[in-house]
C-alpha cells in the first residue's frame, strides 16, 4: 500500500508484521449497535474487553472497568501482566497488541494505556474493527496521527473516550456554564499555566531545584541492562531503534523524550487546555507562536510558553489562548493582578474574569461579583468518566472527550510544541495539515516510523 498522505480521508489501515487488519470486520461492525453486539455474544449486560497496557496508569483504568468482562491483557512487560493476571486469571494474555488483534472475536471494547508513541498503533485497529475504545491522554503522538485517529473514529461509529478524568469533575462543567452563560462578557483571552517543570533544564542545577530526574542531555551512546521480562523491542515500537537504558524507563521518564513523548504541553495541556477549549469551543487554531530555550533535538522543555491565535466561533469573538509550563506563567500573576495560585486557567472577558484549577473556580474582582447568582446547571453530573463510556458502549449514549473532540484537542496541544521545536510561528492551514508560511514544522507534523511499523 502507498505511503498516505497528511490530508488524505480513505480508511486508514495498520500494516503490521502478521499482514494488514483485515477490514471486513469493521464493514460489519462499524455501525453503532452495541446492545445487538452484547446479545450476540451472550455476555448479558456485560462488555468483553480488552487491556492493552497494564502497569502505571493502565492498572487504574483497569480497575475502573473490572467489573466488566477483562477477557485480555496484553503488556511488553511481563511484570505487568503477572500482576494484571492476579486479578482476571482467566484472561488471554499476550505481549505484541498485534497479536491480540488476530482475536478481535473475544472482546467488544478496548482500553488503550501504554506509551504515547504507541498509542494510535494500538487504537487504530480497534476502531477498524469496530470496537469501542477508551485511550489515555495524549490520543497520539503526532498531530498527523490525531488526525488519522479521530477521522477513523468518525467513520467507526464506535463510543469512544480519551482518558482527561477531570473533564467529568462537576467544577469544569460550572466554569464552562459561567463563561458560556456571559457571566464575564466575551471572552478575547485566556490564560493556562502548570508549574510542573520536568524536561529538559539548561543546567542540572536548574533540574536539582525542580525536582526532576536530572537525565543526560544527549541520547546515551551505551546500553544497560534489559529488565527481565521487558521486550525491549515492542516497547519501542514506531520509535527508532536505541539500546536499552535507565534515562528512558520505566514512566515517566519516557514521556520527556520526544521520541516517545511530548512533555508536559501534550500530557498536563490535555487535562488543562481542555478547559478553555471546551468552554470557548475552540477546535484549529489560525497560529501558533512558542517561546522558551533554544529547542533541544531529543529531549521536551521543562519551560516554555505557546500562543494560540483562534478565529470567531459563532457569537465568541476571536480569542487568543496562552499556555505557560515551568517557570513561565501569566504577567497578571508575576503583577500579583490575581490570586496566585501554581496552576490554573484565567479566563479575561469584557466583563470580568473567572479563574479556575481543577478543584475550584472564582470570579474577578470578587467585590464586583459578591451578589452574582451563577446560572443553573445545565450541564449534566458526568456519570463518572470511565463509568460514561461504559454506558455509551452499552447504549449508544454520547461520550464527553470522544475521540472527534480529543481529536481536536490533541492536534492543537501537540502544534503548540511543534512551534516550539520549529522555532518560529506558525500560520496554520488545518484542512491542510501544514504551516502555510514554513517548511520547518513538517518533520515534527508526521514523523517516520521504524522498519516493520506502518500506521496508514
Amino acid at each position: 500500500m502507498p505511503e498516505g498522505k497528511a490530508g488524505h480521508r480513505s480508511r486508514p489501515r495498520l500494516l503490521t508484521r502478521r499482514g494488514f487488519v483485515q477490514t471486513a470486520a469493521a464493514s460489519t461492525l462499524g455501525t453503532f449497535a452495541a446492545p445487538a453486539l452484547l446479545s450476540a455474544r451472550g455476555t448479558g449486560d456485560k462488555l468483553n474487553i480488552a487491556i492493552i497496557g497494564s502497569g502505571g496508569r493502565g492498572a487504574s483504568n483497569m480497575r475502573s472497568v473490572a467489573g466488566e468482562n477483562i477477557v485480555a491483557l496484553c503488556d511488553v512487560n511481563a511484570a505487568n501482566l503477572d500482576r494484571a493476571a492476579e486479578q482476571h486469571a482467566k484472561a488471554k494474555r499476550f505481549a505484541d497488541f498485534r497479536q491480540l488483534y488476530d482475536h478481535a472475536n473475544d472482546f467488544d471494547a478496548v482500553v488503550v494505556s501504554t506509551c504515547e508513541h504507541t498509542h494510535a498503533f494500538a487504537t487504530l485497529p480497534a476502531l477498524q474493527l469496530g470496537k469501542h475504545v477508551y485511550c489515555e491522554k495524549p490520543l497520539t503522538h503526532s498531530v498527523w496521527e490525531a488526525r488519522v485517529i479521530r477521522e477513523a473514529a468518525n467513520e467507526a461509529k464506535v463510543a469512544t473516550q480519551m482518558g482527561t478524568q477531570i473533564h467529568a469533575g462537576d467544577n469544569y462543567r460550572r466554569v464552562v456554564e459561567l463563561v458560556q452563560s456571559g457571566a464575564i462578557g466575551p471572552v478575547r483571552e485566556a490564560h493556562v499555566w502548570v508549574s510542573r517543570a520536568w524536561g529538559w533544564h539548561p543546567t542540572a542545577e536548574q533540574a536539582r531545584q525542580a525536582s526532576d530526574i536530572v537525565v543526560t542531555l544527549n541520547r546515551p551512546a551505551g546500553s544497560e541492562p534489559v529488565p527481565p521480562g521487558l521486550d525491549w523491542d515492542l516497547w519501542l515500537g514506531p520509535a527508532p531503534e536505541r539500546p536499552f537504558h535507565g534515562v528512558y524507563f520505566p514512566g515517566p521518564k519516557w514521556y520527556r523524550w520526544w521520541d516517545f513523548g511530548n512533555g508536559t504541553m501534550s500530557d498536563l495541556g490535555s487535562h488543562w487546555i481542555d478547559l478553555p477549549f471546551w468552554a470557548l469551543d475552540l477546535k484549529a487554531p489560525l497560529s501558533i507562536d512558542a517561546s522558551g530555550p533554544t529547542a533541544h533535538a531529543e529531549i521536551a522543555p521543562a519551560s516554555m510558553q505557546v500562543t494560540y491565535e483562534y478565529g470567531p466561533r459563532g457569537q465568541q469573538p476571536p480569542v487568543k489562548l496562552s499556555w505557560y509550563q515551568g517557570t513561565h506563567k501569566p504577567q497578571i500573576w508575576h503583577d500579583k493582578g490575581i490570586p496566585q495560585w501554581g496552576n490554573g486557567v484565567l479566563f479575561v472577558g469584557d466583563d470580568g474574569m473567572l479563574l479556575s484549577d481543577y478543584g475550584k473556580h472564582v470570579l474577578l474582582p470578587e467585590d464586583k461579583y459578591r451578589d452574582f447568582e451563577p446560572p443553573e446547571p445545565s450541564i449534566p453530573t458526568s456519570l463518572g468518566h470511565h463509568a460514561e463510556w461504559l454506558h455509551a458502549c452499552k447504549t449508544g449514549a454520547p461520550t464527553t472527550c470522544n475521540f472527534e473532540y480529543a481529536g481536536w484537542l490533541t492536534e492543537a496541544n501537540h502544534l503548540g510544541n511543534v512551534a516550539f521545536r520549529a522555532g518560529q510561528r506558525l500560520e496554520w492551514d488545518a484542512e491542510n495539515m501544514r504551516a502555510k508560511n514554513t517548511t520547518a514544522a513538517e518533520p515534527f507534523i508526521r514523523r517516520e516510523y521504524r522498519e516493520g511499523w506502518k500506521l496508514v
